[in-house]
C-alpha cells in the first residue's frame, strides 16, 4: 500500500474474475469464505477458489437481495434482506420468510445493504426503487427473526458497518452524500445519539468496512475510488479504480475485495461490474454472524 495520504493507482489492483455484475455490493469475508450479492438479479455468489474462476452462485431470487450474513451454528444457511424483509436461504431450499415490514408499504421499496453486528443482531436498510426522498428506513432483525424499525427518512441507505465492540455503527445516507456515526448499545442494541462523520461532496458513498485500527473504508460510488477515513473522519487513503462506479468493500485479512456496477451507464467499460482486489496494510476482521434464537412455541400455540 502507498504512504498515508497517497493515491494508490488501477495499477495496484487487480481484477482477475471474468464476472461483471449489474449492481455487485453486499461484499462480506465470512466463516465460509467471501460472498457478495448481484443486488438487482437477486443472486447470492462466492467467491472462492482460484482467484481467476467465476463466481460460484450459491442462491437466486426472484426479487432483489440486498445482502447477506451466515447463520450461527449452522454450515450453509444464511440470513437475506431481501424483496420486502428478511429470510433465511439454504442453498437448494425455497426461503424461510421471516418479517416483511416494507410488504405494505406505500410506495414500492426493496431491502438493500445489510450486515450483522458482533452481538449477532442483523441490521439492512429499505428504500424505493426510484430513491424516493426519505422513503427508507434502517431495520434491526433482532434474534427470534422480529423485525423493528430504529430510524426512518433515510433516502438510500448503505452500510452499516460496526466497530469491533459494537458501540458504534457507521451508516450513509448515500443520496444525500453523508454517512453519520451513530453511538449503539450492544446489550440492548439501543441507537443514541448521532453525528456526521463524513460528508462526501464529488460521490456517493456506498458500502463500508471497518478495520483493526477503528478505520472506515469507504466505496465512493460514481468517482472510481475507494477512501480511508480515520475514526476523527480524516481522509488517509484513496484506491482508484479502472471503474467508475464501486459499490461494496470487504476487508479478508489485509485484502481489499470491492465490488462495482454497470447498472445505470450507458457505455460501460471493460472494467465496470467487475470484482476488484489490492493488498493494504491494515486488516480488517472476519464478519459477524447472525445468531437466530427460534421461538419456542407455548403449550396452547403446540396444542
Amino acid at each position: 500500500m502507498t504512504p498515508p495520504g497517497d493515491i494508490a493507482g488501477a495499477s495496484d489492483v487487480r481484477c482477475l474474475r471474468p464476472d461483471r455484475l449489474e449492481l455487485g455490493e453486499g461484499i462480506r469475508w465470512t466463516d465460509r469464505g467471501v460472498v457478495l450479492v448481484d443486488i438487482l438479479a437477486g443472486r447470492l455468489l462466492a467467491a472462492d477458489g482460484d482467484p481467476g474462476n467465476p463466481l460460484r452462485e450459491l442462491a437466486r431470487l426472484p426479487h432483489p437481495l440486498g445482502a447477506v450474513a451466515p447463520v450461527a451454528g449452522t454450515s450453509d444457511t444464511w440470513v437475506a434482506a431481501a424483496g420486502t424483509g428478511f429470510c433465511l436461504l439454504t442453498p437448494g431450499e425455497a426461503p424461510r420468510p421471516l418479517a416483511r415490514p416494507e410488504e405494505d408499504a406505500v410506495r414500492p421499496l426493496r431491502m438493500n445493504d445489510a450486515t450483522a453486528d458482533p452481538s449477532g443482531r442483523f441490521w439492512a436498510g429499505s428504500m424505493s426503487y426510484d430513491a424516493d426522498p426519505d422513503a427508507g428506513s434502517l431495520y434491526r432483525l433482532d434474534h427470534d427473526g422480529t423485525a423493528v424499525r430504529v430510524l426512518d427518512g433515510i433516502t438510500v441507505p448503505n452500510g452499516p458497518a460496526f466497530t469491533a465492540d459494537g458501540d458504534v455503527m457507521y451508516l450513509a445516507d448515500s443520496a444525500r452524500g453523508v454517512v453519520r456515526r451513530h453511538f449503539v448499545d450492544p446489550v440492548t442494541a439501543a441507537v443514541g445519539s448521532s453525528e456526521v462523520f463524513v460528508t462526501v461532496d464529488d460521490g456517493s458513498p456506498d458500502g463500508m468496512v471497518v478495520d483493526v485500527e477503528g478505520a472506515v473504508w469507504i466505496a465512493v460510488w460514481g468517482t472510481g475510488t475507494v477512501r480511508r477515513y480515520l475514526p476523527d473522519g480524516r481522509l488517509d487513503r484513496t484506491v482508484r479504480l479502472p471503474a467508475r462506479q464501486p459499490a461494496g468493500v470487504c476487508l479478508q485479512g489485509d485484502l481489499l475485495h470491492i465490488t462495482t456496477a454497470r447498472v445505470g451507464l450507458a457505455h460501460p467499460g471493460a472494467d465496470d461490474g467487475a470484482l476488484f482486489t489490492v493488498r493494504v496494510d491494515v486488516p480488517g476482521r472476519i464478519a459477524s454472524a447472525y445468531v437466530f434464537q427460534e421461538p419456542v412455541p407455548s403449550l396452547r400455540e403446540a396444542s
